[in-house]
């Protein structure tokens, strides 16, 4: 064999090897058709589908909204979307379009707890008791559990037996002059008459919001407000107090405190300062991490508000206010003390009515499913998540509010006009507002806490 003839042979040689190296190359950098389609496809719940907009939550709770679909949908059904885009997961409207969608075929024993119901949660432990109990319950029984009522001013027994509510929020005209075994009485009658367990809680942060040590007969002094205790003593004064405060409450029957306020604020002309800790983001970072550690092992849930940050806002009892903050201010300042908290187990988050232009300029943080995304996805809270009161001025005007509250992602709704909260969900999963498959999600949830919590055990009648 001549050498050019040897040569020509080597050159093509090495193109063949260049070509098939070249191959291997771009196959290994482009995506597979399976990884192509797990990016491109999403397992979700239609929780509404209106004027071609469909809405979904996927097994996270993380909502989507797709505009512009023009397709049938059953709400309350699982399905597989297919759709073009990219996803972002911290807001509800989504600039993907839906290209097709199919339903699985899931064969599963009633008895077994729905796929979409499961997920790593905090509650997670729980989910087997929580399903068998609601197996056993009735519609307007899972409504109930979705609401904190405001304590009636009357007949709170009757009320209670006839709807039995997931909880009663207790102000401090409701033990104002009474003693201790009043108080345990009053709690000891509502937990008789419930046949689950129901949620008390009050608003006991200390300084300017004490419901139960405003009563002199329960405690000989109100408690002392974040600030003033951080001011005396630091961190250590805040366990201490959060120690002594859930040992009363616990011996008063209540279960369920609204606070702390994590809200960070440091100028004395915000609304909500005197109410904060009145320090940094870092400071209050660890108040939240301290007061939530503390509270383990009391008896005594604690709640982390006021989702996603107050800010220099004013007061929403009265009216509606608007949040010009950017994003990033929101999440370098406010978002750190939540996610603090969250990290050392807290099991409930209160959402503030403010309308937060930079994540939803739409509608109030409590009805805003981009909210509520950011705290699942950013923040990885897998707890229980609740309104503020829903007959505030901020959003007692809007209509179908408790229905909006539950649409965005809300487990818990906290209302004073529970026949209304009540009538609105019941008419709305008759009209196909709303699924029974989301009542029974989030009564699941809220009944998982409740185990949880040591309140509900299997042998409870």
């Amino acid at each position: 064999m001549n050498k050019k003839r040897l040569l020509v042979i080597l050159c093509l040689a090495i193109l063949l090897i260049g070509c098939i190296l070249g191959i291997k190359a771009f196959d290994k950098e482009k995506p597979s058709k399976t990884s192509q389609k797990k990016e491109k496809s999403l397992e979700a719940t239609v929780l509404s589908y209106e004027n071609k907009k469909l809405k979904v939550q996927d097994k996270n709770h993380i909502i989507y909204t797709f505009n512009n679909v023009d397709m049938d949908f059953y709400i309350g059904s699982n399905i597989v979307i297919e759709y073009s885009g990219i996803l972002n997961k911290n807001k509800e409207l989504q600039e993907s379009k839906v290209l097709n969608y199919t339903t699985p075929t899931i064969l599963t024993d009633e008895n077994d707890i729905p796929i979409d119901f499961q997920d790593n949660g905090i509650f997670k432990d729980y989910y087997k008791l929580a399903h068998d109990k609601l197996l056993t319950m009735s519609l307007d029984e899972k409504i109930a559990q979705l609401l904190l009522v405001r304590y009636p001013d009357e007949n709170q027994q009757e009320i209670l037996k006839k709807y039995q509510f997931g909880g009663y929020l207790f102000f401090a005209k409701d033990f104002k002059d009474k003693t201790k075994e009043e108080v345990q009485n009053m709690m000891n009658i509502l937990q008789e008459v419930s046949k689950i367990p129901i949620l008390t809680a009050v608003d006991e942060e200390g300084g300017t919001v004490v419901r139960v040590s405003s009563n002199k007969k329960l405690r000989s002094e109100a408690f002392k407000s974040p600030k003033q205790l951080y001011d005396e003593g630091g961190l250590e004064a805040i366990k201490a107090d959060t120690i002594e405060k859930s040992q009363l409450l616990k011996s008063l029957g209540i279960n369920l405190n609204l606070a702390p306020v994590v809200d960070v604020s440091t100028n004395p002309d915000d609304y909500m300062y005197s109410r904060s800790l009145g320090q940094n983001t870092e400071i209050t970072s660890q108040y939240a991490k301290t007061v939530i550690e503390a509270s383990k092992n009391t008896g005594v849930s604690y709640t982390l508000k006021h989702f996603p940050g107050y800010g220099n806002n004013k007061d929403t009892h009265e009216e509606s206010n608007i949040d010009n903050r950017t994003y990033e201010d929101i999440e370098k300042n406010d978002l750190p003390p939540f996610k603090s908290g969250i990290n050392s187990l807290a099991e409930a988050v209160l959402v503030s009515h403010n309308i937060v232009n930079s994540i939803d300029k739409d509608n109030p943080a409590s009805l805003s499913a981009s909210v509520h995304n950011l705290l699942r996805n950013e923040l990885g809270f897998t707890g229980i998540i609740m309104t503020d009161d829903l007959d505030m001025g901020a959003v007692k005007s809007i209509d179908n509010a408790t229905v909006k509250a539950l649409l965005a992602g809300n487990d818990l709704v906290i209302t004073t006009d529970y026949e209304s909260s009540f009538k609105s969900i019941k008419e709305a999963i008759t009209n196909n507002m709303l699924s029974e498959e989301l009542i029974n999600k989030l009564a699941f949830r809220v009944i998982a806490w409740k185990y949880y919590k040591g309140l509900l055990f299997e042998l409870h009648k």
